[in-house]
């Protein structure tokens, strides 16, 4: 595919080809705004561009996890953490395209009736196995109690859930 996470030499390989287009300065390290841009320019992912919340997500998350010492700190990644945010993006941008069905009203919010409509429960549990309560599992997501699910909470429920929407084709 066109986020080469695999480990072994032809992953690292491609890798370092994207990372060179995308390290535009060539200094060894790359900000949001720059993984943005090759997303959009180098990847040639405009469907992924579009879910700016994705990339915004991987990258952080990227820089979250990595066991590596970045010297310039959390607004940056290094080489060593690429494969870590390529890998996340593409599960990510699955999560974005998953919170994108449930949140009918496009308000970039899942409320509480979306989350528990009828035709819903049957997605969710495809991805995440059974649920008994709706409800009380939409209380559970909405961290902040806001009385809406935001990406970043359903991100954060799916991350942990382990969500796998990989099947879902048609």
């Amino acid at each position: 595919g066109k986020l080469p996470h695999e480990k072994g030499d032809e992953g690292k390989a491609k890798r370092k080809e994207l990372w060179g287009a995308i390290d535009v300065n060539d200094n060894g390290f790359v900000s949001l705004a720059e993984v943005t841009r090759g997303v959009r320019d180098v990847l040639q992912l405009p469907d992924v561009f579009d879910c700016r919340p994705s990339i915004n997500r991987a990258f952080h998350h990227a820089r979250k996890i990595a066991k590596t010492e970045n010297p310039h700190g959390d607004d940056y990644l290094t080489f060593p953490e690429f494969r870590i945010f390529l890998y996340l993006l593409r599960q990510f941008f699955e999560y974005f395209q998953a919170f994108d069905r449930l949140d009918t009203g496009d308000d970039g919010r899942i409320s509480k009736e979306e989350f528990t409509a009828p035709n819903v429960k049957e997605v969710i549990e495809k991805w995440v196995g059974p649920i008994d309560d709706l409800e009380a599992e939409f209380d559970a997501i909405d961290v902040n109690g806001g009385g809406q699910i935001l990406f970043n909470e359903f991100v954060d429920w799916a991350t942990a859930k382990n969500l796998d929407i990989e099947e879902d084709d048609d």
